[in-house]
Order: structure tokens, then sequence, then C-alpha cells
């Protein structure tokens, strides 16, 4: 039999627990998020399709020019920020720092989104790739981009999942859903023509005094109006109908407020007769 010391065993055993134990995840690795079916999605991930509609928009013209244009007088804008704190020895707000961490990829990456938006009227989902290869910049730069652009508000993004065909119900991550957004919390940081002009206070008068109009007309609407002009198709014929009903009922309400019945001929004559045989029993 084998003779071992007492160091030797403790290495031993603690050799074989080390082989045992896992390897530590790294920090910062995405940790994906079982769906109920189970498969594996990222978190906050929504189904491919069923959002779309209302997460795109059709840029209007120019409006794509004029984000690319803000973008690069933001990353002019934030080195200088940089040098004016870095002389004055103070530190960087929340929205100085979201404008110093721009980066020359990332305005060349929401370029590309830009110019994605103009061409597909507002439906931009490119995969990393598609942007890595457009960008000639590296997968890992592209997602330090993209997450410098919506930390500064100039992009919004938006995770989707789609179903994979198989044996069940399966799910797999797909490419992200972007929107180009004005930002708004970076106006006061960049050059003053690149903010949007203040709207006249005529202008502010008018769209009270038109929304003023609107309301007095809805309140003289009857129901089924009402539902003919906020509502179309089968859903605001089904609700005109609805409207007519409630019309048809308060009028006759109405009516028998403003004008009471008069009574049955009936009832009048047996009115009459019992007051004349009082009358008879009198005499």
């Amino acid at each position: 039999m084998t003779a071992f010391t007492l160091g030797e065993a403790t290495a031993m055993a603690l050799a074989r627990v080390s082989t045992r134990r896992r390897p530590p995840a790294r920090s910062g690795a995405p940790h994906p998020t079982p769906h109920i079916t189970g498969a594996r999605v990222r978190r906050d991930s929504i189904e491919a399709g069923t959002f779309e509609e209302a997460f795109f928009a059709v840029p209007a013209k120019g409006e794509t020019d004029r984000l690319v244009r803000a973008a690069r007088a933001a990353l002019d804008a934030g080195r200088r920020v940089k040098r004016a704190a870095r002389g004055e020895g103070r530190a960087l707000s929340a929205a100085e720092r979201a404008l110093a961490a721009m980066t020359a990829g990332a305005v060349r990456v929401y370029e590309e989104l830009c110019t994605l938006a103009r061409l597909n009227r507002g439906r931009v989902y490119p995969s990393y790739d598609h942007l890595a290869q457009a960008t000639a910049l590296g997968r890992a730069t592209v997602a330090r981009a993209l997450h410098v652009l919506e930390d500064a508000g100039f992009l919004v993004r938006q995770r989707r999942f789609a179903r994979v065909e198989g044996e069940g119900p399966q799910w797999a991550q797909t490419s992200n859903a972007y929107r180009a957004t004005w930002p708004a919390r970076l106006a006061a940081l960049l050059p003053r023509w690149l903010r949007p002009a203040p709207v006249p206070d005529c202008a502010v008068q008018r769209a009270a005094d038109r929304a003023e109009d609107m309301a007095s007309m809805r309140r003289g609407l009857s129901c089924r109006e009402i539902a003919e002009a906020s509502v179309g198709g089968v859903l605001g014929r089904v609700l005109a109908k609805l409207g007519a009903a409630l019309d048809r009922r308060d009028d006759a309400e109405r009516e028998s407020h403003d004008d009471p019945q008069p009574l049955m001929d009936s009832f009048e004559r047996g009115s009459n007769d019992v007051g004349l045989v009082g009358q008879r029993r009198l005499a």
C-alpha cells in the first residue's frame, strides 16, 4: 500500500475538488432568459411580426439627413465637452457623459441606419453582420456603437425573436428592430442651429382655438355621427347602428318630458261617466 504524507493528501484532495468545480462565468457575458416554451431568448425580446407596424415610422423629407448632421455635431461637441471639463477640473454630467461617449464608429453606424430608414420607409432591422460589412467595422465595434447611440438618445432598439420550424413550438433570436430618433436629452449641448426652432405664439394660439372648435363641434354631434367620424370599417358601422339606437331612445325620452302624452279617450270617457253618476246620487 502506498503511503502519503499529510501535505500530499491535502494537495490531491484540493486538486480533485478543483476539477469538479465549474468554471466561473465571464463578466459581461449575455445571460439568455428561458422562454415559456423552453427556448432561450434574450431578455425584453418581442416576437417578430407582432409590433413592427407601431414601432417603425416613415421619416419625413430631409429628416434622416438632419439626424446624421446632429450625430456628427455631437461627436465634435463631445470632444469639446471633454476638453472643457478636463480644463475646469469638474466631473461630467449624465448628458455630457453620453455625448462624450460618441465615437467615429458610432457615427458611421448611424449613417448606415439612417440610409436604410430612408430607403426602406423606416423599416430598419439589419443584422450585426450586415452593419459590420457595410461600415467595414468589427462586430464588437458595431455592438459598442449601437449601445452608445441608444444611450445618447439617437436610437431606439428592440430585440426580437422568431419561430423556428421543427417539432413543437421553438423560438430563436433574430435581428433587432431600430428607429432613429432626435436626442432630446442632448439638445442643449448641441449647436444652436441644430436645435428645433421654437413654435411661434400665434401658432400655439391657433392650435388651441382649433382644439376648442373641435371640442365644441363634437359636443353637438349625435352618437351615430361620433361613431362614424371616429371609427371606420365594420366596427364603425356597428357602432353607428348602436349610436343611432341610443339617439332614438334619447329623442323619445326628451319628447316624453317636453310634451307629455295626452290621456286616452277611454280614460276620459270613464272619468266623465263617474262624474255623472256622482251628480245623480247627490240629486
